[in-house]
């Protein structure tokens, strides 16, 4: 039987002196040690029982109602990341746990019709606090949101109460302040390996781009499949890292993969012919947002209560948690007048 003190006598064993340890872990409030679990396992675990992890099923990755069962979701997009991370982790000695449970919860507060729906939120906020909406971006962010829920939205308010390090990676998995481990740094970087190359993936099955469109230099380097370039980035990443202190790409890596990334803002992110859906989403999560901030006696009475009687916390979180179907199904019950026929 291996019990939880074996797994942290373990891991002072194998793993990099430069790795975070289950035993150092620490909590907001302190709770007994699970006989079994390290507490990073016991965070992950909470993490995957969550409502708003089964929600990332539902809530869209970049394609808005795509046509096909094999698009990437939010949870898929998720899922994908976890991989990556702990492939990094396990090669770099770092915890994988740890690493696993960072990636799980990392978009747990995403908006529905993805990064569409959060400039939706931020420019709905802006509109109802006065403020010029292009002076004040970012006002909704989904990192933010996503500490938010384990912190205090999830078990009707109580919270996960999940460890130190696992909050940190989970608000520091973007934005310009770094994790303060390096398994919440892995998963900073493999979030962009993960959505650059699935992004691609996706584009290629829509028929947006098809791969000779691909610039031709990031070929070179990173390969020419899917597969190629993710294996690519992989390796680079634990070679370049192996012994620093620090997680980083080389720089000749970094740079072909921002460089796709740029490929993707103008060939498929901005292309109006491949955002068609777009503003209508984006226009229904700013109604959603309008309605329920000026009647936030329609949000349901025990999601009204975790905001602490803010109205506008209330919509922003209730909107926010928000499926695309059920958004949509919301936008419908409100706006759309019921059994309308044309004649």
């Amino acid at each position: 039987m291996i019990d939880r003190e074996h797994r942290e006598r373990l891991e002072h064993g194998y793993l990099s002196a430069h790795a975070a340890f289950s035993d150092a872990a620490t909590r907001a409030v302190s709770e007994e040690p699970d006989p079994f679990r390290t507490a990073f396992q016991r965070d992950r675990d909470r993490i995957l029982h969550t409502k708003a992890f089964r929600r990332l099923m539902h809530k869209t990755q970049v394609f808005v109602a795509p046509e096909g069962d094999h698009y990437r979701t939010r949870l898929t997009h998720t899922l994908e990341v976890a991989q990556i991370s702990r492939s990094i982790a396990r090669a770099l000695g770092l915890n994988e746990d740890l690493t696993e449970a960072i990636a799980l919860g990392h978009d747990l507060g995403h908006t529905p019709f993805g990064h569409t729906g959060e400039d939706a939120l931020s420019f709905s906020l802006a509109l109802w606090r006065g403020l010029d909406p292009d002076l004040h971006p970012g006002l909704f962010r989904h990192n933010v949101q996503s500490l938010r829920v384990v912190d205090h939205l999830e078990r009707s308010g109580r919270g996960l109460n999940l460890t130190f390090e696992v909050r940190d990676g989970i608000l520091h998995h973007n934005g310009k302040e770094r994790a303060s481990t390096l398994e919440g740094r892995i998963v900073a970087t493999a979030d962009r390996i993960a959505y650059v190359n699935h992004d691609i993936d996706d584009a290629l099955r829509a028929g947006c781009i098809v791969e000779q469109d691909l610039p031709l230099k990031t070929h070179t380097v990173l390969g020419g499949s899917h597969s190629e370039r993710i294996t690519t980035l992989v390796e680079d990443m634990i070679l370049t890292s192996n012994g620093t202190g620090d997680i980083r790409l080389s720089e000749g890596v970094w740079n072909a993969m921002m460089e796709l990334r740029r490929f993707l803002f103008e060939n498929v992110y901005k292309r109006l012919e491949f955002r068609s859906e777009e503003p209508k989403a984006f226009d229904l999560v700013c109604r959603l947002f309008r309605h329920y901030v000026e009647h936030p006696c329609e949000i349901p009475q025990d999601a009204r209560a975790l905001s602490g009687g803010d109205d506008e916390t209330a919509a922003c979180d209730y909107v926010a948690s928000m499926t695309d179907r059920f958004a949509v199904d919301a936008f419908k019950r409100l706006f759309i007048p019921a059994n309308w026929h044309v004649r």
